[in-house]
């Protein structure tokens, strides 16, 4: 008789939730904090964290992520009514048959403009969308809901990685070192130039690495990473009705407007998160009609997660009425498509549960301080390969790259300028650790929901991915070592 392998197949509830019980555990494992005149001494301890604080962490990650999950649900909501109309399942019909042994060229192309999207204002949880979108396509194509999560993931991760004028980046990175360094210069070519060697190289393997994945599982759907559980899901969810070849596919005039207004709406959103004005375009801001101000109550390039879920939900009663859609049933496609995000909207709330709970017990600040005077006395070419690894680490407890900036540059910045280190360097170990990790972290809500839609288990993704990380770590480290040591 035959024993019984034992497997560990953990959902993204569980494996966030085992983090935050470990960070609890570690609070109480290392010194307390000190206090000095009523005040925390940075860096000299952590607060043990209290059962209630542990357990609460989870519950207050939805306060920390409202906006974020707002706009998932809004967004189910817009691609239940999309999907009734079955614009997008004919439209993938007809591409599919004029793209016939031509797939890895489209993965090629929507990489490239995610890592676009990525390296100007860090798109990332803003991709959650396109999880399900692509989805159907990949699986039409006779590909697998891996590879429509990796054009996303990696595609937009890659650009992130690789941030050249994102804000909430390089942005806050820049000003956060400029205010602890005055007087000092930071020289936002040489993050640029940085940025898009970090950008190119991390996308380059990426592309190969997926159009390698996609063109075998084209060739033998055997060879497909889902275990069975995750493939009927993904046949149930994305699987496009069988079609009679010998019948010519066509969108009629409802659908072709449809995939218009569905093209026109997300094309918006991407477009009203990069912040123009800082770039000098004042385009948005001066004309109120084309700039949306009249709707959103602040011009396109000031928007975030609210003014968009403002835009989808109008745009899903626009798309309804124009496929003549009543009242009652547009109602119920709605609530249909907030449902079906409810599992989505769970896993990125309580995936900010682990940030909130690092940060009520100074764990971040005490990561942060130790680790710099580590930092301080080593030589440039060990100095780059280390801040990068240790902010690979800190990246998996605060994924925000805005957060991790905050916390981390106003005190590398001053160490790396002290020692004769480059400045402009040390900020891009940052910003290329954090883009790094946010390619598998758990605790960032967006590939842990983007992967719950398109059924991808989390266990799945890293054994997928794992090669590729590797592959993307060591090409990181040799563009900021060499940086570092020539800048």
């Amino acid at each position: 008789m035959k024993k019984k392998r034992f497997s560990l197949s953990l959902s993204a509830f569980t494996i966030i939730l085992i983090l935050i019980f470990v960070l609890a555990g570690l609070t109480h494992l290392l010194p307390n904090v000190q206090m000095i005149g009523g005040e925390i001494v940075n860096g000299s301890g952590v607060v043990g964290a209290t059962l209630s604080q542990t357990l609460l962490a989870p519950l207050q990650g939805f306060g920390d992520a409202i906006d974020v999950c707002l706009f998932i649900l809004i967004l189910g909501a817009f691609l239940k009514v999309v999907e009734s109309t079955e614009a997008i399942e004919t439209g993938i019909q007809v591409l599919i048959k004029k793209l016939k042994g031509k797939e890895t060229v489209l993965i090629t192309i929507l990489m490239i403009v995610f890592s676009i999207c990525g390296t100007t204002y860090g798109m990332l949880e803003e991709t959650v969308g396109f999880y399900a979108l692509l989805a159907t396509a990949m699986v039409a194509a006779g590909m697998d809901t891996v590879v429509s999560s990796a054009i996303v993931l990696l595609g937009a991760g890659s650009g992130v990685l690789g941030s050249t004028v994102n804000p909430f980046a390089v942005g806050v990175a820049v000003d956060a070192a400029k205010t602890a360094l005055p007087g000092v210069t930071i020289n936002q070519g040489v993050i640029i130039g940085l940025g898009v060697a970090l950008w190119l190289t991390t996308l380059i393997i990426s592309i190969l690495f997926v159009t390698s994945y996609a063109k075998k599982v084209i060739k033998d759907k055997g060879s497909t990473i889902l275990s069975l559980q995750e493939q009927k899901e993904m046949e149930k969810v994305y699987g496009v009705h069988k079609t009679d070849n010998k019948k010519e596919v066509k969108l009629n005039a409802s659908q072709k407007v449809t995939l218009v207004l569905f093209a026109f709406t997300f094309i918006i959103m991407i477009i009203s998160f990069i912040p123009w004005e800082d770039f000098g375009v004042n385009f948005f801001a001066n004309s109120k009609f084309i700039g949306l101000a009249w709707l959103a109550g602040v011009p396109i390039g000031q928007w975030y997660f609210l003014e968009s879920t403002l835009w989808f939900l109008l745009m899903t009663v626009i798309i309804g009425i124009v496929n003549g859609m009543k009242e009652g049933e547009m109602v119920d496609k709605i609530i249909d498509g907030a449902d079906d995000m409810v599992g989505v909207i769970l896993i990125v709330a309580i995936a900010r549960g682990a940030y909130v709970l690092m940060h009520a017990t100074y764990l971040d600040n005490y990561l942060i301080y130790n680790a710099a005077e580590i930092l301080r006395h080593v030589p440039k070419a060990v100095f780059a390969p280390l801040n990068y690894t240790f902010h690979v680490g800190l990246s998996v407890l605060v994924p925000s790259s805005s957060g991790l900036a905050t916390l981390s540059t106003p005190i590398m910045a001053p160490i790396a300028a002290e020692v004769g280190y480059s400045v402009e360097a040390t900020i891009m170990e940052m910003v290329a650790a954090n883009g790094f990790v946010n390619l598998f972290t758990p605790t960032c809500g967006a590939i842990m929901g983007g992967l719950a839609l398109a059924k991808v288990e989390y266990t799945t993704w890293l054994k997928w991915v794992g090669k590729a990380l590797v592959a993307i770590a060591v090409a990181n480290v040799i563009v900021l070592t060499i940086a570092m040591m020539v800048l």
